[in-house]
């Protein structure tokens, strides 16, 4: 269907204006916007990436653009060459480091830049580009782009808000891209039956009534089906005068019917279509390439191809596809001997240096060949060096599959393991584990099987038992004099056997670590410092080691620094962005779970429901280990609401899985939140007695910080139980142990638990130093606690301040929706003669205070929609929704959305 400038679109309307909505904002000024389309193959996302490139053309924008093809998808930073090559070459203001960065991901020059480095250098090229005019970066076929680029546009989507800077991209729903990008998510549906309709008798108006029904119901929305399979009907079919044929196919079925029309193609053609499909990259010398298809009618051969909608040749020369499922068919119709063909014919087209002719020389192997295999590990090597871990794990397994010698074999196989580890490819680097196991591992790769091995288990299976066994003996061998290191292995081993150690508390695991205090960094050391001897001077020293650190080195410490941040409960606020955006999800699943922990302790309890997005994403990665911790974190919410249905469910969920894997870290942590629940609920006793399981009366605080974090609930429990002199004697200890010098939030929680145990004369001024500690505010819950507790104390005894501290810490446990705990408060706000909502029958407030803008807001925000949503509709950013809603809550005298229906039912 076409509309004078190109194909014109049908039923997509709400993709337009939320496309549209992205180049007004970037043009006017007010900042980028990511926008991820995704979709079944077929439906329409190509053809919206088209539409939008016209827009932004038509409005001035710089258009830049990158296709993945399955063919690409070992070339580490392949497709980032595609995007950023037009403006490297004409770029004046890069840095010299900036530029050296990017000429050496993308293979111009000699060098292994970090995977910081080159995104902070391509965000850098396109600050500069935007100062002439905005610019819209389109990717397509996300889920075939390389996952260094992959990594290195996630990355920009994340910034683009600080630019002009539109990025759209296009995934089937199961490509990586939709579980990695925080962009919005645009689900591309199918047509509906009316849309399908139009597009179908707008592209073939002579079809019959019969042939019209039987195409949509087999196309069920699909318009790369709606246009194609009308194709393959003859003339008598479309008009009805010839019975259509049994079965239509359709999505895989789509790709059968491209095959068949392969089946006519001459040989000249399907030659020419097989180099096609297995070509890869833009730098073909012109048409040379063709040459290697053979034959004397090359040019009849394309205009057969051209003339069938099957591929075109660009002006690069280079063969596009009318869609990927073309490609696939191309691909899968071949024989075998057929694609070795090509792969060498390919080859041979190639300079002796393309890293690309010996993949294709690779592919056309059909013996084992050592020489081959050398070559593949070190281009596989080099690119794990330049960030491309993923890509060099393939490559690695192509050199294995190639070696000769078993030995040579299971040492390559060894290292594509541990690299597809690194790379965030664990199914992956469990299946290279099993086949490993098959075989005989040589002795001078142990350390790196074993590795791979207690990767595999830690991650994927949930199994500690052999990260204890293994890990101590290969930080003995890597730390021996003169031993291989493995490029680093053993921090990463170290980190490993302390995650073990502090999940698990296996007493041979931490003797192992401190033997090896010495032999790792500074880093390391202070991790393991932090979750066994916490105490003054550790939050310290974590700042000094994070503050002269370069970028370089934060990225290589990523998962170090983490753990450590999580154990003091206070870690730099930078340190989320400076560890974002540039890994691969092994890092960015730890960046998740510690943002989690955090929200839940600076009560950003809307937040709550990411945990269990985010162990969704970690099942489907085959992380099972984090979708419990995620699952764990989860709980941290329910319980300071007082959810013990949901709290129950949690821990059915996940206490098996932790109990066979003796992980004390987890179930130790649901004792507490049980004993949470209850305190929310009233009942002192039992939560009494579930704090006594972990931390025994009489028994100073040890061992991982939140051990000590807990001093607050235990002194909570004692003192509504009757138990002064042993609340007294737990704030006691806590000093001694100076529990304080751990972060801000324990010394907060130490205050907050000795103004509870404070003999009475001394108690409200008990109650003020917990409010003075610094940072007591940003603890929301525990804030709101303490304030529960002095309003409370006031009351009782008829001092003025108690109606102002049980009214903060009502509005705040109301914003955190625990319901019980502000039930409690609100039982003491009416025993103190300060009524908490009006009465029945008084009118509602008077929304006549508001701004045009606001009512607006208001009212959509009345109706459910997110920030987000309302944003899109108003064309306004999200921030700027919310600050209008934060000034209409006083205005209509309510403190949650909840309330807006009802504040502005007059209107």
């Amino acid at each position: 269907m076409e509309d004078g400038r190109g194909p014109a679109l049908v039923g997509r309307q709400r993709e337009t204006e939320l496309l549209t909505a992205a180049l007004v904002q970037a043009r006017g000024g007010a900042g980028g916007s990511a926008v991820l389309l995704r979709g079944e193959a077929g439906v329409g996302k190509s053809t919206l990436l088209a539409w939008v490139e016209r827009e932004a053309c038509e409005r001035g924008f710089t258009v830049l653009r990158a296709v993945g093809t399955e063919a690409e998808t070992d070339f580490a930073f392949g497709a980032l060459h595609q995007a950023l090559w037009s403006l490297l070459r004409r770029s004046r203001a890069l840095s010299a480091h900036q530029r050296a960065a990017l000429e050496s991901a993308l293979g111009i020059r000699a060098g292994t830049p970090s995977g910081f480095a080159v995104g902070a250098a391509a965000l850098a090229l396109l600050d500069e580009a935007v100062r002439s005019s905005p610019v819209l970066l389109l990717l397509d076929d996300l889920h075939w782009i390389d996952s260094s680029s992959a990594t290195v546009f996630a990355f920009l989507q994340r910034r683009c808000a600080e630019l002009p800077l539109v990025i759209v991209g296009a995934s089937r729903l199961d490509g990586p891209a939709v579980r990695t990008w925080s962009a919005d998510h645009v689900d591309v549906e199918t047509l509906s039956r009316a849309d399908a309709t139009l597009l179908l008798g707008t592209c073939y108006p002579e079809l019959a009534e019969t042939t019209t029904d039987r195409v949509l119901a087999e196309a069920a929305g699909n318009p790369l089906a709606l246009v194609e399979l009308p194709r393959q009907l003859a003339d008598g079919q479309r008009r009805g005068t010839v019975p259509l044929p049994d079965r239509l196919p359709l999505g895989r079925k789509l790709e059968r019917l491209f095959a068949e029309r392969l089946e006519s193609v001459t040989a000249e053609a399907g030659r020419l279509l097989l180099m096609g499909a297995l070509a890869t990259g833009t730098d073909f010398s012109g048409r040379a390439w063709l040459g290697a298809v053979g034959g004397d009618d090359v040019r009849n051969a394309l205009d057969r191809v051209e003339a069938d909608g099957l591929a075109r040749l660009d002006p690069d020369g280079r063969l596009v596809f009318r869609h990927p499922l073309v490609r696939t068919a191309v691909i899968s119709a071949a024989s075998d001997s057929a694609r070795r063909e090509a792969h060498r014919a390919l080859a041979d087209s190639l300079a002796p240096d393309d890293p690309r002719r010996l993949v294709h020389e690779a592919s056309a192997a059909l013996l084992p060949e050592e020489g081959l295999a050398r070559r593949l590990q070190e281009v596989g090597r080099g690119l794990a060096a330049r960030g491309g871990d993923a890509e060099g794990a393939l490559l690695l397994e192509r050199a294995a599959a190639l070696s000769p010698d078993p030995a040579d074999r299971a040492r390559r196989l060894a290292w594509a393991a541990v690299m597809a580890a690194r790379g965030g490819q664990l199914r992956h680097t469990a299946a290279l584990v099993e086949e490993l196991k098959a075989g005989a591992v040589p002795p001078d790769v142990a350390p790196l099987f074993a590795y791979a091995v207690v990767y595999a288990d830690q991650s994927h299976h949930v199994d500690f038992g052999s990260s204890a066994a293994l890990l101590p003996p290969v930080l003995d061998a890597l730390t021996a004099r003169g031993a291989d290191t493995f490029d680093g292995l053993v921090e990463q081993v170290y980190f490993k056997l302390l995650l073990a150690a502090t999940y698990t508390d296996d007493p041979g695991a931490w003797r192992a670590l401190e033997r090896h205090r010495g032999d790792v960094s500074e880093a390391a050391r202070l991790c393991l410092r932090a979750w066994t001897e916490p105490g003054p001077g550790i939050a310290g020293a974590f700042r000094a080691v994070t503050e002269d650190m370069t970028r370089e080195q934060e990225a290589g410490a990523a998962w170090l620094l983490l753990w450590t941040a999580s154990a003091l409960d206070g870690p730099e606020a930078d340190l989320w962005q400076r560890s974002t955006g540039l890994h691969s999800y092994a890092t960015q699943g730890s960046v998740a779970k510690a943002r989690c922990h955090r929200d839940y302790l600076l009560g950003h309890w809307d937040r709550a429901a990411v945990c269990r997005r985010e162990a969704e994403i970690a099942e489907g990665l085959g992380y099972h280990c984090n979708a419990l911790l995620f699952r764990q974190y989860y709980a941290h919410f329910l319980a300071g609401r007082g959810d013990e249905a949901g709290l129950r469910e949690v821990e059915r969920t996940i206490r098996p899985t932790a109990t066979r894997a003796r992980m004390r870290f987890v179930l130790d942590r649901l004792t507490h939140l049980r004993g949470l629940a209850a305190l929310a609920h009233g009942r002192h006793e039992e939560a009494h007695a579930l704090f006594g399981e972990l931390a025994p009366p009489g028994r100073p605080p040890s061992g991982p910080p939140w051990r000590h974090a807990l001093v607050f609930d235990l002194v909570t429990a004692a003192v509504h139980t009757g138990r002064w002199e042993e609340a007294r004697a737990r704030v006691a200890a806590a000093q001694s142990a100076g529990s304080a010098g751990i972060s801000d939030r324990h010394a907060f929680l130490l205050a907050a638990a000795a103004a509870l145990a404070a003999v009475d004369a001394d108690t409200d001024a008990a109650y003020r130093a917990a409010y003075a500690v610094p940072g007591s505010e940003q603890w929301v819950f525990d804030l709101a606690r303490l304030r529960l507790a002095h309003g409370s104390w006031l009351r009782r005894r008829h001092r003025p301040g108690a109606r102002e501290a049980l009214r903060a810490a009502h509005h705040a446990f109301r914003r955190l929706r625990a319901d019980p705990w502000a039930q409690r408060c609100e039982e003491e706000l009416r025993a103190a003669g300060d009524p908490v909502a009006p009465p029945s029958g008084a009118a509602a407030p008077d929304a006549t205070g508001l701004t045009g803008q606001e009512l607006r807001i208001a009212r959509l925000a009345a109706t459910g929609l997110s920030n987000k949503e309302i944003g899109r509709l108003l064309q306004l950013s999200p921030r700027t929704v919310g600050a209008h809603l934060y000034k209409v809550f006083p205005k209509l005298g309510i403190t949650s959305r909840a309330a807006l229906a009802l504040a502005l039912g007059g209107d």
